[in-house]
């Protein structure tokens, strides 16, 4: 776990996750987690009913496909908040890495069981 009292590299963790679509908690503040993870290809729908989710792309492009309304494109330096409850699926079709922030515990999958389901780690 990140100590409160000392900064956080993004690039530094960045540079230690190895898999794709298995996020790692970076810091965590006000029962809030960020989380650095590399994506490729495409993710599972899912939805995240107790919080909104929060994307910041750090490198690359990542598309958001959203159930009911339309897609939304991210490059470097863009953020999108993806409301509670809206069923999305995040799609990269080349390496993108990204911060994501939501609620401590919330399971990246929400409630759909997958092979991508990541277990809470801290880098």
């Amino acid at each position: 776990m990140a100590r409160p009292d000392m900064p956080v590299n993004v690039a530094e963790k960045l540079s230690k996750v190895t898999e794709y679509w298995s996020p790692k908690t970076i810091l965590e503040a006000n029962g809030y987690e960020m989380k650095a993870v590399k994506v490729k290809g495409e993710f599972v729908w899912h939805d995240h009913p107790e919080g909104d989710e929060l994307f910041i792309v750090v490198k690359g492009e990542l598309t958001i496909d959203l159930r009911d309304r339309q897609s939304v494109t991210l490059g470097a330096g863009d953020m999108f908040v993806v409301p509670r409850g809206v069923q999305h699926r995040p799609v990269a079709p080349e390496e993108c890495e990204v911060l994501i922030m939501d609620a401590a515990g919330v399971v990246n999958t929400g409630g759909v069981a997958s092979e991508l389901t990541a277990q809470d780690e801290w880098i």
